[in-house]
């Protein structure tokens, strides 16, 4: 049997490749598919069939570049009106060389999300692993409320019937292979690591250990999570095939000149530096977005109609960013400024800073006067567990719509847990001129470490 977890960073996304004899098949494939390929080269397998989980939310599935490689046959759970592929219905099996894997359906995150369970021995009745999807993950379970609150508890009801009814009857002894770890947006307290079974869930899994169907629905429609903007372009994309790369995009090295020509020209300019170096100096008008933030944050504010400019903190990092963006759609990449901040500021371009302030000096001016506002862009769960006394809380994602809710003509300190998210959020209000603008660094988690009182919800 071959067995391979490909992660994917930033969306803390997993996909899968299994084979057997001279085929394998792919779970849930990334837009920059060349690993599987490479994978399926070092195997000496043919990729036959593409098996999506659900319409995935939070990642542009790579089900057509993948087949336009391979020309693979790509199924998907019932329900929707797809514009490619075909739907698998449940109970359907595939044979894979000598392996036996046989379609399940377990609505609850989304009406056709489906788990495929895989056997060594068509005759087994327990299989040797299962790929959950979005609905069991390691120490959590999936979100049941991407159709909104209105459908919240009848979705909860259909997720507890799936892992209670479907999924933990196939065996203690069975692997499970979900569709996210940690990081994701997908889940609120999936576990830091990737190997779980059946039985380890329901021995430590919390949601788990929850009695009855009523209590599941109450507690799972009471949870809280953001629903980043780019979803609803994730969730049209997937429902009718991303646009084909062929390859991935490769973003022009530019200079400081043709830079500021493209972003004369519209182009929006996106700095991957950590928050110190972003706030000793940064292009006027850029986003701050650390580099591994750039697939969730980038899709709470970047425009997809428009041309992308990255500044790296290194050229190295191009790479890597090109990988994040494009898993959540963003294709126009037109360019990066070679040499980063410091080649613009040797070219005699002008630079803006985002001043930052520790702790230590937040402390003493919320002693002394009362002309500092504290801007706490975190969760509401977050800020529930403690926050600075006096705050107000806007979360990140909601800043640009929000921006009336801010006072003018006091400086603002924002804080987050350890100033990545701190510093998006300060770059939007330097983008939108707001002045005295602060980025607290080490943020809440700083707070809490040097002692100073926190208030809790």
């Amino acid at each position: 049997m071959i067995f391979h977890r490909i992660k994917s960073e930033g969306i803390a996304h997993n996909s899968y490749l299994i084979g057997s004899g001279r085929e394998a098949a792919v779970i849930d494939p990334r837009r920059d598919c060349e690993v599987y390929l490479d994978l399926a080269r070092q195997h000496g397998v043919s990729i036959r069939w593409i098996f999506e989980t659900h319409r995935n939310e939070d990642y542009a599935i790579g089900s057509l570049e993948l087949r336009q490689r391979t020309g693979a046959e790509i199924y998907h759970g019932p329900g929707l009106h797809w514009k490619y592929g075909s739907t698998v219905e449940d109970g359907k099996g595939f044979g894979i060389g000598s392996l036996h894997l046989k379609a399940l359906h377990t609505s609850g995150h989304t009406d056709e999300s489906m788990s495929y369970t895989v056997t060594d021995d068509p005759s087994s009745l327990t299989p040797l692993m299962v790929f959950t999807g979005d609905a069991l993950f390691v120490n959590d379970v999936g979100r049941s409320d991407v159709y909104g609150d209105k459908e919240a508890a009848r979705m909860a009801g259909c997720l507890y019937d799936s892992i209670f009814g479907k999924l933990l009857h196939l065996g203690d002894g069975v692997i499970i292979c979900p569709a996210h770890g940690a990081g994701s947006v997908c889940g609120k307290s999936i576990a830091n690591r990737d190997e779980s079974t059946i039985g380890i869930e329901k021995s430590r899994n919390p949601w788990l250990q929850i009695k009855s169907r009523e209590e599941f629905i109450k507690i799972k429609t009471a949870e809280r999570l953001e629903r980043p903007h780019y979803f609803r372009q994730m969730e049209k994309y997937n429902l009718e095939g991303p646009p084909l790369l062929g390859n991935l995009p490769s973003p022009e090295p530019l200079t400081p000149e043709r830079f500021r020509e493209k972003m004369e020209s519209g182009a929006v300019v996106v700095d991957t530096s950590f928050p110190s170096a972003f706030g000793g100096a940064h292009i006027k008008g850029a986003y701050s977005i650390w580099l591994d933030g750039l697939p969730v944050f980038g899709g709470w504010v970047l425009p997809y109609d428009k041309p992308i400019l990255l500044v790296p903190e290194s050229n190295r990092d191009v790479d890597y960013a090109v990988r994040y963006l494009v898993r959540v759609g963003y294709d126009r990449l037109e360019g990066y400024l070679y040499g980063g901040t410091e080649e613009w500021y040797n070219s005699g371009y002008p630079v803006e800073q985002l001043m930052l302030m520790t702790v230590n000096e937040l402390n003493g001016r919320l002693s002394n006067d009362n002309d500092i506002v504290v801007l706490d862009v975190r969760e509401e769960d977050e800020w529930d567990e403690g926050h600075v006394e006096g705050a107000m809380r806007i979360y990140i994602g909601h800043l640009e719509d929000k921006l009336d809710e801010i006072p003018h003509g006091k400086e603002i300190a924002v804080m987050c847990t350890v100033g990545h998210r701190g510093s998006l959020a300060a770059s939007i209000l330097l983008r939108e001129g707001f002045h005295g603008v602060y980025n607290v660094l080490g943020g809440f988690e700083a707070w809490n470490n040097a002692g100073y009182p926190i208030t809790k919800i």
